[in-house]
């Protein structure tokens, strides 16, 4: 480690069955703060609390009940089949010598129909496209049982129709099954259209945490990105969207 912060004065808290979406440029400490609130890092100073407990009181099975991590969807394949790697997700509920219980088939099943996947049950996972892996990814997140989702970019890389199918799967596990989700996006509009409430991050801190009405500001993104923005009423009535303003 080189000793540099990365993060610092960084504050806020979460409610539970909230839409939380981090925005900011590159270079602002999104990923890593999302690193440090799943423990992937570990040499930080400060504290995080998961419902009045600290974070590292947490066994790593038990905090896998707690907080379930979904990396971007780069390109990497696994010699296993779909099935078996939502299956792999249910280890928080395993202990060292217990075997696949008809239970845990059971959960998978019914995930990978919630997730629309039952189709590539079967399917290789290194068959799969790039949308269609980070669908998987988070159907083994929610294998685990977890109360809370990190995602870090889930839509990144990945075409117009699978940015659809996973924001949706999002939106519908967020409304109709109550997990709270905090996750990464380089969209405002997408993170101001479907969270509860934004944080913007820039040089390591935080600037503001508001409203999605509140954020779409022109000043106020302006100070985030260093860019001028217009911001609109959607086509559709579907709130306002930010533009950014074509430079001379």
């Amino acid at each position: 480690m080189s000793g540099e912060t990365i993060l610092e004065n960084v504050s806020f808290e979460v409610g539970k069955g909230e839409f939380f979406s981090i925005i900011g440029p590159n270079g602002a400490g999104k990923t890593s703060l999302i690193k440090c609130l799943g423990r992937i890092h570990n040499h930080w100073t400060g504290r995080v609390y998961i419902n009045g407990q600290d974070l590292q009181a947490f066994s790593q099975r038990d905090l896998a009940r707690f907080l379930s991590y979904v990396p971007q969807a780069e390109g990497r394949t696994l010699p296993f089949s779909v099935f078996e790697f939502v299956l792999m997700g249910r280890y928080p509920h395993l202990s060292p010598f217990s075997t696949i219980s008809i239970k845990d088939r059971e959960v998978v099943t019914s995930i990978l129909d919630l997730a629309g996947l039952t189709e590539f049950s079967d399917r290789r996972m290194d068959t799969l496209s790039g949308g269609e892996r980070q669908m998987v990814f988070i159907a083994a997140a929610l294998a685990q049982g977890a109360e809370t989702l990190l995602l870090d970019e889930p839509t990144a890389f990945l075409d117009y129709r699978h940015q659809v199918q996973v924001s949706e799967l999002l939106r519908r596990l967020n409304k109709e099954n109550k997990i709270t989700v905090i996750s990464i996006s380089h969209d405002i509009n997408a993170a101001c259209a479907q969270s509860t409430r934004v944080m913007a991050m820039k040089d390591g801190t935080c600037l503001f945490v508001e409203t999605p009405e509140n954020t779409m500001n022109s000043d106020r993104l302006q100070g985030l990105y260093d860019t001028s923005f217009l911001i609109a009423d959607h086509p559709a009535g579907m709130g306002r969207i930010a533009l950014m303003e074509k430079q001379a």
